[in-house]
């Protein structure tokens, strides 16, 4: 079994492992770098999904890489765009040939005496077990299972008579014109399919168990668009960004500085949009802004699927399904010819990848994150985990250009292995996101990394913070440890 090596190997070939990838190749040009993807195809999450409507629920001036501009008037873009603005990535910074497809990851182990990495790889249509070797390994897999979401246990799914489909799991063949659908959930794929399914279905049903904050936003920005008629694309650019960092910075912060006075200001913009006789219950969650994830959507086209009797909102719980449809906790039975579950994803950390260092396993839930990029104890390994409240390509951008610092760095010094330690002791029984009370978030608790009491081991959220300590901040601070070779 032969065995390739690579001076960087990256997991992943979404928008964080080609983002990473672009940035490690643009500046280190005689580095090897690879891209291994389980997928036949890049772009990760906008590869996978295929559900009707599937778009960003992020503006693409922060979604977009800080590198290469979004110039698409679309605020909020549809997946097959953003898939495609990934692509022309790659291909522009020279790294679509350096994508090794079909490969699930299995295990990565460390050896301190041979100062590398081996990765093992299932390709997954032949079942051949590769091997490859590195100096600094990189995992871009995102957050969530891509072989299942999550889906409860629902009683009576066996004598339902329609159909029941999973949005990760999307059916090319489904047809839902003119028949009855439920769409079960709350959340922002929820909120997304709604709008898009009700033009074709005979009705669209949002079952929900609990409210979440919905707020809409403009589908095309207006200001950037008369800007693009006297300035060039990257000016335009640049100002739409830094402007909607700043907003929603702001708007976060006031939720969390002035949570009722915010949770009167969203429940009045929707009343707004559907009118005084509309039962606000159905947008009234039990929790505080921000508590969870705020639900963003375009030209308010929720709320008028809604108000044109296209689509309607049900908040109760689920029964059992039967043959016609679900029967609520209430009495209530809801007909179905399609069910929709866009009931969340599974949290997985690293792809499901076994991580070890000399033989000795080191799950990834035992360890502090260092900066939010790099794993307490386990040398050589960066972990580009994006943004939960805000758009996530704002810290993967962040993330490699800190560990293009790290790497540059290491070279000019001379040293071969970095390793984040604890030396004061900041260890914090706390998940790195144990401020969200989203349900996925609180489910997968027991998979994500731990943070510290203080910085660089607390996990800070926050760009402007996070910038200054990973761009500016001394590389070398005693907490980071270096080593060379004997």
């Amino acid at each position: 079994m032969s065995t390739t090596h690579f001076d960087v190997l990256i997991i992943g070939a979404g928008l964080s492992g080609i983002g990473t990838a672009c940035q490690v190749a643009a500046e280190f040009p005689h580095k090897t770098i690879a891209v291994l993807e389980r997928r036949e195809q890049l772009g990760g999450t906008w590869d996978l999904f295929r559900y009707p409507g599937i778009r960003s629920d992020s503006d693409m001036f922060t979604f977009g890489y800080k590198f290469r501009p979004w110039h698409d008037s679309k605020v909020l873009a549809d997946g097959a765009s953003i898939r495609q603005y990934i692509a022309d990535t790659a291909r522009e910074f020279g790294v679509q040939d350096k994508i090794r497809y079909g490969l699930k990851i299995v295990e990565a182990d460390w050896s301190t005496a041979e100062e590398r990495w081996t990765v093992t790889a299932l390709h997954e249509a032949t079942g051949d077990i590769r091997t490859f070797t590195c100096g600094y390994l990189v995992s871009c897999t995102g957050y969530y299972d891509y072989d299942a979401g999550h889906l409860p246990d629902f009683p009576g799914t066996d004598r339902f008579q329609g159909r029941c489909v999973h949005p990760q799991q999307w059916p090319e063949d489904l047809d839902y014109t003119g028949k009855k659908v439920v769409v079960i959930g709350s959340g922002a794929t929820a909120v997304t399919l709604v709008p898009s399914m009700a033009g074709d279905a005979e009705h669209v049903t949002m079952l929900q168990r609990s409210p979440s904050y919905i707020f809409s936003i403009p589908a095309l920005d207006k200001i950037s668009e008369v800007l693009g008629r006297f300035l060039p694309a990257k000016w335009v650019y640049a100002f739409g960004r830094k402007r909607n960092i700043a907003l929603q910075r702001g708007l976060y912060l006031a939720c969390r500085r002035w949570p009722r006075q915010m949770r009167r200001f969203l429940l009045w913009q929707v009343r707004r949009r559907l009118g005084p006789g509309f039962d606000m219950s159905h947008f009234t969650p039990n929790y505080m802004p921000w508590d969870e994830r705020l639900c963003a959507v375009p030209d308010a086209d929720l709320f008028t699927a809604l108000s044109s009797g296209d689509a309607s909102i049900v908040t109760d719980h689920i029964d059992t399904f039967t043959e016609k449809g679900i029967l609520l906790k209430s009495g209530r039975e809801l007909e179905a010819d399609v069910v929709v579950t866009a009931t969340g994803l599974k949290i997985q950390m690293l792809g499901g990848m076994e991580l070890s260092v000399d033989g000795q396993p080191r799950p990834l839930h035992g360890q502090m994150t260092y900066k939010g990029v790099l794993v307490e104890g386990i040398p050589n390994l960066a972990w580009v985990f994006g943004y939960t409240n805000a758009p996530w390509t704002l810290k993967s951008d962040i993330a490699g250009a800190y560990l293009c610092r790290l790497l540059r760095y290491m070279d000019e010094s001379g040293h071969t292995v970095a390793t984040p330690r604890d030396v004061e002791n900041s260890a914090m029984d706390i998940g790195m996101l144990d401020q969200l009370q989203s349900g996925y978030v609180q489910r997968g608790k027991d998979v994500m990394p731990r943070q510290g009491s203080k910085e660089p081991w607390k996990v800070l959220m926050h760009y402007e913070k996070d910038s200054t300590m990973l761009l500016e901040d001394p590389v070398h601070d005693g907490l980071l440890q270096f080593g060379a070779p004997a």
